[in-house]
């Protein structure tokens, strides 16, 4: 069958995404796709077909999404990756390296499909990184991560640190903070991502402020907080921030669609 063919199949997938499930399925670059005129196996052609009957995020489709440059697993019980998540990542990396050698201990909480955490070790091996979910399920996912992507990485299975006695220098987070109720999420969003990690509550807050309240017992004395943050909650966190650690430096960072989006708390490194 001719690739054009098969691409005027009508589906919910733009031309890129079919695109993308045939290189997928050929195991072939998506570059590669455009030197093949046709396609003659028809077990290729029956499963690239019956895919484009299914309305999943392509993440979810192919069972994997990209962070970093490294290839992750994912399936419907864990968030799909952002690019905007690379940010936090690589802005922590650069203050670790200011400030930390390479003994640093890091959580990530609120781990998913553990991009976070696992990136981290990716950076350096040196880190000793610790993933925490509440959901039994998105550990399973981080772990396989961690298995394919040949990282030694803990993981705990808490409802944030409730269950954790150890002591960090780095906590690191980008927890559910989209409103409930609220009308600014894809409907794809709504539908096919787990609630639970999307959702913070009547004011998008509930999770910095459990955090906030309660980390302190695990930051070491010298430590850094860093947040993903829904771009109309800066001022809200900032406000939170100020009841549990007055004395910290706060630093705030945009994304790249210019909005508030990162916030990094400095105790006792200034």
């Amino acid at each position: 069958m001719k690739i054009n063919d098969l691409l005027n199949i009508k589906s919910n997938y733009s031309n890129d995404e079919k695109k993308i499930i045939l290189s997928f399925l050929l195991d072939l670059p998506k570059l590669d796709l455009f030197k093949l005129e046709e396609i003659t196996d028809k077990k290729v052609i029956n499963k690239y077909k019956k895919m484009l009957n299914n309305n999943l995020p392509l993440a979810y489709l192919l069972n994997e999404a990209y962070f970093f440059g490294n290839k992750f697993y994912v399936n419907k019980n864990v968030l799909i990756p952002r690019p905007e998540t690379e940010v936090l990542v690589e802005e922590v990396y650069k203050l670790i390296n200011k400030y930390f050698n390479d003994k640093v201990k890091i959580c990530d909480l609120g781990t998913g499909s553990g991009v976070i955490g696992i990136t981290l070790k990716k950076l350096n091996n040196s880190f000793d990184v610790t993933c925490i979910d509440i959901s039994k399920k998105a550990l399973k996912v981080a772990k396989k991560n961690s298995i394919y992507l040949n990282t030694d990485v803990n993981f705990i299975n808490s409802d944030m640190l409730k269950r954790v006695n150890d002591n960090f220098d780095v906590i690191i987070s980008n927890p559910p903070y989209i409103k409930n109720n609220t009308k600014e999420i894809d409907n794809i969003v709504k539908k096919y991502e787990p609630s639970l990690a999307l959702y913070g509550g009547d004011d998008g807050l509930k999770y910095y402020k459990e955090i906030l309240k309660s980390c302190k017992k695990n930051l070491n004395d010298k430590s850094i907080i860093a947040f993903e943050i829904g771009y109309d909650l800066k001022e809200d966190i900032i406000n939170i921030i100020k009841e549990y650690f007055k004395d910290s430096k706060i630093i705030c960072k945009k994304d790249y669609n210019d909005l508030d989006r990162y916030i990094f708390i400095l105790n006792n490194l200034e």
